[in-house]
């Protein structure tokens, strides 16, 4: 295990400025108030958002939303309709955002470097009609995160050309890790038949996978 050391913090927005410097102007001018006809297209294109969210007492989650391109549902240049599937029943964002509106979106787009980022603030709805224009095969969600935008902007692609993130010559082979059963039983289950628990967590696991909507 590494030791710990004294850290070289940084505390106030002065020094930090200092040291990396002011963003150029057009980095500060990319900042827009609403979605434009890119940042829409963007959104009609994603079939993929992480959506950030913070409780009343500040702790932070980040939570995987995916879908067909465009489930995001634009109803205007404010206002963006997130509909929330079946998942795991934790709650995690909506129960962040009853208690603090406040959100952060991330659109990507496979094969696309760049990004787009959205901030602004949520509520959790069950309208009909827009539970209806959400609907899968027949199946509308139960909820929908509706969110207030404030503001938006395209990301530069530098993480993602740092990270290969599309370029499937470094992609992980998957047995470099366990698979997702075998990690969940090592980390809740009590001793006893850890490879039977293995096969009823797959089982699960699989299951869930065949019922998306």
């Amino acid at each position: 295990m590494i030791q710990a050391t004294a850290r070289r913090r940084i505390t106030d927005p002065e020094a930090l400025h200092a040291l990396v410097g002011a963003p150029g102007e057009r980095a500060v001018r990319k900042q827009l108030p609403a979605l434009d006809q890119h940042c829409l297209r963007f959104v009609e294109r994603s079939p993929f958002v992480l959506l950030g969210t913070s409780g009343a007492d500040g702790r932070c989650d980040v939570s995987p939303k995916g879908d067909r391109p465009g489930f995001v549902l634009a109803l205007d240049e404010a206002t963006l309709v997130i509909p929330d599937r079946p998942g795991n029943r934790r709650l995690d964002s909506l129960l962040n955002i009853l208690a603090n509106p406040h959100v952060g979106l991330l659109f990507l787009i496979p094969g696309m470097d760049e990004t787009l980022r959205v901030n602004g603030t949520a509520e959790v709805v069950r309208d009909d009609d827009l539970l209806e224009r959400l609907a899968v095969d027949g199946k509308r969600p139960q909820l929908a995160i509706v969110v207030h935008v404030e503001e938006t902007f395209l990301h530069c692609a530098r993480s993602f050309l740092r990270a290969r993130l599309w370029d499937s010559d470094h992609f992980m082979p998957r047995d470099e890790l366990p698979s997702l059963g075998r990690m969940i039983v090592d980390q809740t289950a009590p001793p006893g038949d850890h490879e039977r628990a293995i096969d009823d967590a797959e089982r699960s696991i699989g299951e869930s996978y065949s019922c998306l909507y």
